[in-house]
């Protein structure tokens, strides 16, 4: 537990992820990670007057999974006593992720992923957040490094870290990654030691995603020969990354003609997709 803490707390001052003056909204999913998250930074900044914390949920919309982990985000945050903002699929773009997967038969999970990211930084900026802290821990963060290499989309690699270097615009909110290096298992465990309540279940659609869960496996067995590769997978991405920044050219970015939000394109993503259902 101690070596956890001290791992956050070195993780968000070496890399000035939270300074004064912050309003920081807690992305919570009701999850593990997330539910650490919001713990280890209430602890953190409970006696900080200068730095604020709120929390903000997305409701998808599916039904015996997601209605379960809300409710355990808003009983949790009700106990630390932190302001908590729900938002749902439904009521922003009219349809539940129940809904998305009788029109189309894949793609899915991707399509919910961006739709959840558009509404997260819309609505923290709508509240005032200067940051965004997301429960990423380390085995998501080499997931996506195995994935981006695999692909061939190598520039992706300036994403690494814990605050990931993006195009800047002034709609969009920075984001901060304070459990990056927290391999998964531990995350669980602390959980658990804590008696932090959050819901076990993984999303039912998942499987929409085999290339993530392939990949998990194989660094899942890496990890056992070979222990420690998945932080030195990280280290040798995060030390890549000064070089692939240098190739690195920034999108312009502009306003999506029909939404407003940042995009790189006329039309945003997020609204391509609306269009398209």
């Amino acid at each position: 537990m101690e070596a956890i803490e001290k791992k956050v707390k070195k993780t968000i001052g070496s890399n000035k992820l939270i300074e004064k003056g912050d309003k920081v909204a807690v992305a919570h999913s009701g999850g593990k990670d997330s539910s650490n998250l919001l713990f280890l930074l209430n602890d953190i900044f409970k006696d900080n007057p200068s730095v604020k914390l709120f929390v903000i949920s997305v409701n998808e919309g599916i039904k015996g999974y997601k209605d379960k982990a809300v409710k355990k985000s808003e009983n949790f945050c009700r106990k630390l006593g932190i302001e908590q903002h729900v938002f749902s699929f439904k009521k922003e773009f009219g349809f539940s992720v129940d809904d998305l997967v009788k029109k189309i038969k894949s793609g899915y999970c991707g399509n919910c992923g961006l739709l959840r990211r558009y509404l997260l930084n819309k609505e923290a900026r709508g509240l005032g957040a200067t940051k965004l802290a997301t429960g990423h821990n380390l085995d998501d963060e080499c997931q996506s490094i195995l994935m981006n290499v695999l692909k061939g989309d190598l520039l992706r690699l300036v994403r690494v870290g814990p605050m990931p270097h993006i195009s800047k615009h002034l709609k969009f909110i920075p984001r901060i990654k304070p459990l990056i290096l927290i391999p998964e298992n531990e995350s669980e465990l602390f959980a658990r030691i804590n008696n932090i309540p959050f819901h076990p279940k993984k999303c039912p659609y998942s499987v929409d995603n085999p290339l993530r869960g392939k990949t998990r496996n194989f660094l899942n067995s890496l990890e056992e020969t070979s222990p420690g590769i998945k932080f030195s997978l990280y280290g040798s991405a995060h030390r890549m990354k000064s070089f692939i920044i240098k190739k690195f050219k920034r999108d312009k970015i502009r306003s999506c003609k029909k939404c407003g939000e940042p995009s790189s394109q006329k039309i945003c993503k997020v609204c391509e997709v609306l269009g398209k259902l």
